[in-house]
């Protein structure tokens, strides 16, 4: 018998038969495949339940509510804020500093510093610069829409003419966001009605309900203030010299019912707006004041201190201004427009008329006491668009906006 020797690779074996050889090489090649299967199972090993569950509970945890917002920090450009400064905007971005900052989120106002999110309220061409600049360095942006060509018309000297323009500015703005905010469900439809396709979410404006209330203790100081006696039944407004806001109307009013005190609480200098609101302004009756702009502290005490909000506006978005009124415990009388429709019910949060001849009969009948008040179902409503409650939306908001969608994460975080 003979010793057949395998030589391939110098290996030194030698074999009696070539069936004992090709048992070697069956041999050798199940332990390859073994470890064949090992190693496909070590790769395998990440995406198995177990660590998958694992990664799951990892990557979830990490987007439990609140804890990117904590780490994130938010730029809320104010570049134009003193412009914006006595209007609805102006106060929703002061609120929007307060509450962010008691909620722990990290806010700067200055663009050179580091920040995860970009929020804009307002539609000036640094504003549209920023949001472009963001974008570039791969930075969110958050856009608050608290404009429409419906309410820009019928403000300033010449809005009607530059309205269409204006619309198409807006739209261009508001597209660079990833995010548009705007206060209600209204102000939404009309964005998606102008064909804009980023996600629009509704958040209100808010109202600080613990400030604003009404207090009848100091209620003797604001009509000594303004020289009213203790029998006068006061009628009050706040907005901009605008004819949107229903200002002449409201003048209209006070020569019809020369019974009650009316006073409009607000400024727009005058180069700005139409000479028949100018002309409206110097109207002289004895019943009629135009202080002016009034800072957030006297006019809290303005709304705790009159008989009747009476805010005949054509055109809001939202209405701050309401909102503080109905925290205030004041009724509260409305244009009858479709921002309200779905959140404010006639006849149980608030009273609406549809022009001056209904106004008049409301206003009567809520003097003299002949139909209910309605503030407690009225403060309730202000209770649930508290700026608390639309502080903790936003940050939400702003840290899903930053953090993404959890699912999309997990496979990141796996892979």
């Amino acid at each position: 018998m003979f010793k057949w020797c395998a030589s391939a690779g110098e290996n030194g074996y030698a074999y009696e038969t070539m069936e004992e050889f090709a048992g070697y090489i069956e041999a050798v090649l199940q332990v390859q495949k073994e470890m064949r299967i090992q190693k496909s199972r070590a790769s395998a090993y990440p995406f198995s339940t177990e660590v998958f569950g694992k990664m799951w509970r990892m990557c979830t945890g990490r987007y439990k509510e609140g804890e990117c917002s904590r780490k994130m920090k938010v730029l809320l450009y104010a570049k134009n804020k003193d412009t914006v400064l006595k209007s609805g905007v102006g106060r929703a971005m002061a609120m929007q500093e307060e509450f962010l900052e008691k909620r722990g989120v990290q806010i700067t106002d200055d663009p050179k510093e580091d920040y995860d999110v970009v929020h804009l309220n307002t539609i000036f061409l640094s504003d549209y610069l920023m949001a472009k600049k963001a974008k570039h360095q791969g930075k969110k942006v958050i856009y608050h829409a608290h404009s429409t060509e419906e309410d820009f018309r019928n403000s300033f000297i010449g809005s009607n003419l530059i309205a269409p323009f204006f619309k198409m500015w807006i739209k261009k703005c508001y597209k660079t966001g990833d995010l548009i905010l705007t206060p209600t469900n209204y102000s939404k439809f009309l964005l998606e009605r102008y064909h804009i396709e980023n996600p629009v979410q509704v958040i209100s404006n808010g109202v600080d309900t613990q400030e604003f209330r009404r207090r009848e203790e100091e209620r003797e100081w604001f009509r000594e203030k303004y020289g009213y006696q203790k029998s006068d039944k006061i009628i009050m407004s706040v907005g901009l010299y605008f004819e949107r806001k229903g200002i002449l109307d409201f003048v209209e009013l006070a020569r019809r019912m020369p019974q009650y005190q009316f006073i409009w609480f607000g400024y727009t200098p005058s180069y700005q707006i139409p000479k028949k609101v100018r002309d409206v302004l110097r109207t002289e009756l004895p019943n009629l004041k135009f202080p002016g702009y009034l800072p957030k502290e006297e006019l809290r005490l303005a709304y705790g201190c009159c008989d009747l909000f009476f805010f005949p506006s054509y055109e809001e978005t939202e209405g701050i201004v309401v909102l503080e009124a109905l925290a205030s415990s004041i009724p509260v009388l409305l244009r009858d427009i479709p921002v309200y429709e779905d959140w404010l019910v006639e006849k149980q949060d608030v009273y609406k008329g549809k022009d001056n001849a209904d106004f008049a009969m409301r206003i009567h009948q809520i003097m003299e006491g002949q139909i209910p008040r309605l503030t407690n179902a009225g403060l309730k409503k202000a209770k649930e668009r508290d700026v608390r409650k639309q502080a903790a939306l936003l940050q939400k908001t702003i840290s899903d906006s930053l953090c993404g969608d959890v699912k999309a994460s997990l496979f990141a975080c796996v892979l």
